[in-house]
């Protein structure tokens, strides 16, 4: 570090803005509310013009400050210098240290492209920086203002010191392992009770992140981008991801994480943060490089008598499920720190059915195949096979429907008419019963497949495993999969649709219209609903325009679902005999048959209901 100009110590505050250089000071004496004089008029004949009171307060004021400069000089050296940098690397990462502050200034994850070319990079050398603040007695230091001399202890660690002088020194010292997403910071000092009061208790911790775009989707990574952080035995939460956002937090923290879609930098307290004043404001789409301001401001325990006041584990890491797992599990047994939770998998039952059954799948597939792709449709697979037996329910109930059809519109027939409808639903509730249909046991096969397609709504836009991988046309399966993309802003359709046309949802949404043609064909009297078929046929292009934006992976598994599900109910056609099923039906006709508790409840309901009807029509009569 070399000095260009003279060193400068700096006080601030209500009252005084004063600079010393060693030998002399300068600078403003607020005297009044409003009005502001220069020390050097303060002290000379213009201070004659000032009331008494209003003098002999500014003087205790400077007097006060000039103390605190000379009780504090041996910082003034290091407040002027050049912003070197020192780095560290390992396996997975490049760390720049700025002398500046000593702060980790530039992160570099080896292992990971950007979209504009070259390696991803958490921090640049611009957009991230962070501080330590001790205050005492109107006095602040703040890291970031000083110049701290470097040392490299070995390949995996560097000291950042500053030497202040009658045996007291301040440092920061950084270790990054060989093989590890996280670097240890441990604060560092000697004799620093003889520059800080006793009294100091805590030590301000101030973090400010202009959040890098790292994906060519801005809308979505936008949408997945937060502060996050957890409570110190509690639950991890985070801000709004869509829009600003704020709290101001009186507990106990354990880590403050600001989280990209796919990439996390965040700070684990060896202790605890005291508590935490939390940001996120998320920038205009006019800027192409940066889209959150995040910021955390906070507190942690603070001795001027301990050698080592505070430490943090800095994790500067992908977002992949299993690491994360094993970095809690392993580096942190006595507490869950819920790391896994900067995946974001959905509500607690989506969550579980993710991190149960889809990921150690989706993980065990991975070491076996190296094509994502491939690796997608065995997922598919896996998945409808998981869930044949209520699918396979779901379609001999709609056969059996579909087979009773004319029967029941025998039923509507003979008992036309608002006033005979308590008697259809009766004949028609019997006629189920004798056949051993149940109306509800097609819905409930299918309501127990949505909390799987909910998990895998969940589960791909959040794995990282499938960015930058290529399949067949798509080059990047996190993201949409354009075939056709324009510019310039078109209301509604960029920010809803995008300026692109995915493939991989046009196939969905191919599909699905031909899945829901052939569902509505099976259907009793799906012909004779104009209304719901026109709805049912809006559905496809709504989620056309909905997963448009969404990642390739996605669209294509859900396009290969419906595939298989388009297949499976040709093959259950040709398997599944309409005739024995229609002899099955007759003989359960003829057999005295208990009813079900489904049933039986409805039935009763619709007695009571009829019995209702009936006093009410007599008692209509009676007037």
């Amino acid at each position: 570090m070399a000095d260009s100009v003279a060193p400068l110590m700096r006080i601030k505050n209500n009252s005084v803005n004063l600079v010393s250089d060693g030998a002399t000071v300068s600078g403003t004496v607020n005297v009044a509310p409003g009005k502001t004089v220069e020390l050097s008029q303060l002290v000379g004949t213009e201070a004659s013009k000032l009331p008494p009171v209003v003098l002999d307060s500014a003087l205790r004021a400077v007097k006060s400050t000039l103390l605190n400069l000379v009780q504090f000089k041996g910082f003034a050296r290091y407040m002027n210098g050049n912003a070197d940098t020192v780095r560290l690397e390992n396996k997975y990462l490049k760390l720049d240290l700025s002398t500046r502050g000593a702060m980790i200034s530039r992160v570099e994850l080896k292992d990971y492209k950007s979209f504009r070319g070259g390696n991803v990079l958490i921090a640049d050398g611009k957009n991230n920086e962070y501080s330590f603040i001790l205050t005492s007695s109107n006095r602040e230091f703040d890291t970031r203002e000083f110049y701290f001399t470097p040392t490299q202890v070995n390949d995996s660690t560097v000291l950042m010191s500053l030497d202040i002088g009658n045996g007291a020194s301040l440092a920061l010292r950084y270790t990054l392992p060989a093989d590890s997403y996280i670097a240890r910071l441990d604060i560092e000092q000697q004799g620093m009770d003889n520059v800080i009061p006793s009294s100091t208790a805590t030590m301000d911790f101030i973090w400010r992140q202009t959040m890098l775009r790292q994906e060519e989707g801005r809308m979505f990574e936008e949408r997945n981008s937060a502060v996050y952080y957890k409570y110190a035995g509690g639950d991890s939460k985070y801000l709004s991801e869509t829009s600003n956002d704020q709290e101001e937090i009186d507990e106990r923290l354990k880590w403050i994480g600001f989280k990209n879609q796919f990439f996390t930098m965040a700070f684990i307290a060896n202790q605890t943060f005291n508590r935490a004043d939390l940001k996120s404001e998320v920038l205009p789409r006019s800027n192409e490089y940066y889209i959150k301001q995040l910021e955390a401001v906070s507190t942690v325990d603070y001795s001027a008598s301990n050698a080592r006041p505070a430490s943090f584990d800095i994790l500067m890491a992908p977002n992949l499920y299993p690491m994360l797992s094993a970095i809690d599990s392993d580096l942190y047994p006595d507490e869950d720190l819920e790391l896994t939770h900067l995946v974001p998998l959905g509500w607690p039952l989506f969550r579980w059915i993710n991190t149960w059954i889809v990921i150690p799948v989706f993980t065990l597939l991975g070491s076996w195949f190296s094509n994502y792709g491939i690796i997608i449709l065995l997922l598919t697979i896996f998945i409808k096979l998981l869930i044949f037996p209520f699918t396979y329910k779901s379609y001999m109930s709609q056969a059996r429907m579909r087979l009773l059809a004319p029967e029941v519109k025998a039923i509507n027939d003979k008992y036309p008419g608002q006033e005979n409808a308590m008697v259809r639903q009766q004949k028609t509730m019997a006629l189920y019963s004798q056949a051993g249909a149940n109306p509800m046991s097609g819905c409930l096969p299918m309501l127990l497949q949505m909390p799987v397609l909910i998990a895998m709504f969940a589960f791909f836009p959040s794995c990282i495993e499938l960015r930058g991988e290529h399949f067949l046309w798509a080059k990047d399966l996190s993201a949409p999969d354009a075939i056709i993309s324009w510019t310039g802003n078109i209301p509604f359709v960029t920010e809803y649709f995008g300026n692109h046309i995915s493939l991989f949802c046009l196939l969905m949404t191919a599909t699905n219209i031909i899945y829901t043609r052939i569902t509505m064909a099976s259907q009793p009297g799906g012909n004779a609903m104009p209304g719901m078929k026109a709805m049912q046929y809006m559905f496809p292009f709504m989620f056309l325009i909905f997963f448009n934006n969404y990642a390739a992976g996605l669209s294509y598994y859900y396009f290969m679902s419906l595939l298989i599900t388009i297949i499976q109910t040709y093959v259950f056609r040709h398997v599944v005999s309409e005739d024995k099923m229609r002899a099955q039906m007759a003989e359960n006709a003829k057999k005295p048959r208990k009813k079900s508790g489904f049933m039986a409840r409805l039935e009763e309901a619709q007695r009571q209901q009829q019995a209702m009807l009936r006093e009410q029509q007599k008692r209509k009569g009676r007037k």
